[in-house]
């Protein structure tokens, strides 16, 4: 699908964005048969409604959108998205009401309100295409909105059609489009090459486990985005309920979101040396499968208890950030969903991360609230360190008592990076119901916020 504005033409429909706060002033200074009209519609200027006024031959001649007051602005984001669905089929050019700070912001809005997942059944289009502001980056917004497109894809299409192999050919596929050099080791070469916890995770299933690494840039500060690529979690030995298996198809949102997040860096030229990292396995049921109580050796050389296979996700990133670090890269960021501790935490949409770099922080929190991203700091609390370590073997993958899940996961992790810096993102990459831009499904977190960020984090 192409998530792009309309050409600009001067046969676009005029489009005034209008609040409540704002519609009487703005009312009255429409034609009388236009304020009939619109007062008849029932248009108030509330969040989400749309009003079309015909010209002489029947057509829309130009419309109206409503953006809500204070309040209502404030407990949601992308307006314009809002009621994008309910103005009939036609370009539209924004006339009056937009600011500029909000213009790019809700452009993108507009292009992510057309998404649909539409692989398995077909879909109605959105019929309103927007011309873009004046004044944005068309070509920016376009990339951002296909960067995010990627990732709704990927994590939306369900594991019989992405596994390992269809991950790895995903990753294949954005390589090719910018010219990125990619590498996969996979099956029993994970051993050879020292990624024992990648392949202890991924053995029992039928597609074989890998390491998908795709780097691109030749100049500039080194990144490397690690996304956790587990492409569906029975929970292993330590089954999950069916309740808790039924949205697992999403546990490699955190390698879609890294992909989305590179297709954005890469198609608008940062000027970075960029590295991604997916260790892409399913964690399955099988006589081979790795048990509780299992003492693993990680690539970087520290022993793992595992005291719940459902943990598992944590494994295959901390060989994966082994490598990362092995590098040295300027800046290490890894993406998961990763713990229901999380979710409980901050609920659905909020990202929640960990660092504890002030320069990161700051950049991404302000990145975050222009981009309108949220995400939500948390701390590696280093008083918890003890609680991920059993005795009998250096890190426990799952400690008992299910405290501060989120944060003994972070700890656990930063285990593996002891020459970066580090940042990690334990999202949810899922929106539960439909809202304004952001159908019911898959959808990406933190990413829009960390592109936002790059320049003022690597002094770009």
């Amino acid at each position: 699908m192409s998530l792009s504005f309309a050409p600009a033409s001067d046969a676009a429909i005029p489009l005034h964005v209008v609040t409540e706060d704002g519609l009487k002033d703005w009312l009255g200074v429409q034609p009388a048969a236009a304020q009939a009209w619109i007062s008849a519609q029932g248009f108030t200027g509330g969040s989400g409604q749309a009003v079309t006024i015909a010209g002489p031959d029947g057509h829309p001649a130009w419309a109206a959108i409503g953006t809500g007051n204070t309040n209502s602005r404030k407990r949601s984001r992308f307006h314009l998205a809002a009621a994008a669905s309910k103005l009939p089929k036609g370009d539209y050019a924004i006339a009056s009401g937009l600011d500029p700070e909000s213009a790019a912001v809700e452009a993108l809005g507009w292009l992510l309100a057309g998404y649909r997942f539409d692989r398995y059944r077909t879909q109605s289009a959105l019929l309103a295409r927007l011309v873009a502001p004046e004044g944005v980056d068309s070509a920016q917004i376009e990339a951002v909105a296909s960067g995010e497109a990627l990732t709704r894809d990927l994590i939306n299409t369900p594991a019989s059609d992405m596994g390992p192999p269809q991950l790895e050919q995903a990753a294949r596929d954005l390589a090719d489009v910018h010219d990125a050099r990619i590498d996969i080791i996979a099956g029993d070469d994970l051993l050879e090459q020292n990624f024992p916890m990648i392949h202890t995770v991924g053995r029992a299933a039928d597609h074989a486990p890998r390491l998908i690494d795709m780097q691109w840039g030749r100049s500039g500060p080194k990144l490397t985005l690690v996304g956790k690529g587990v492409c569906f979690d029975t929970g292993g030995l330590n089954l999950k309920p069916g309740a808790s298996m039924g949205l697992m198809k999403k546990d490699m949102g955190g390698a879609a979101a890294v992909l989305g997040l590179a297709h954005m860096i890469m198609a608008t030229g940062v000027p970075v040396q960029l590295r991604v990292l997916i260790p892409a396995v399913e964690n399955s049921v099988s006589g081979n499968a790795f048990r509780p109580g299992d003492i693993l050796t990680s690539r970087k050389g520290l022993t793992v208890e595992i005291n719940n296979t459902d943990a598992e996700g944590r494994l295959v990133l901390a060989d994966a950030l082994a490598l990362a670090d092995e590098d040295k890269p300027d800046q290490i960021i890894s993406m998961a969903t990763l713990t229901g501790a999380a979710r409980v935490a901050v609920g659905p949409d909020l990202a929640p991360y960990f660092s504890d770099d002030p320069t990161f922080v700051a950049a991404l929190e302000g990145a975050a609230l222009a981009e309108q991203d949220p995400v939500w700091r948390l701390p590696f609390h280093d008083a918890y360190e003890t609680m991920i370590e059993p005795g009998i073997a250096d890190l426990d993958n799952a400690p008992k008592g299910g405290f501060a899940g989120c944060i003994t996961a972070a700890l656990f992790l930063r285990r593996f990076v002891t020459e970066s810096p580090y940042a990690h993102f334990d999202i949810y990459g899922w929106q539960p119901s439909d809202a304004p831009a952001r159908a019911k499904g898959g959808v990406g977190q933190g990413t829009r916020a960390l592109l936002g960020a790059l320049g003022p984090l690597l002094k770009l």
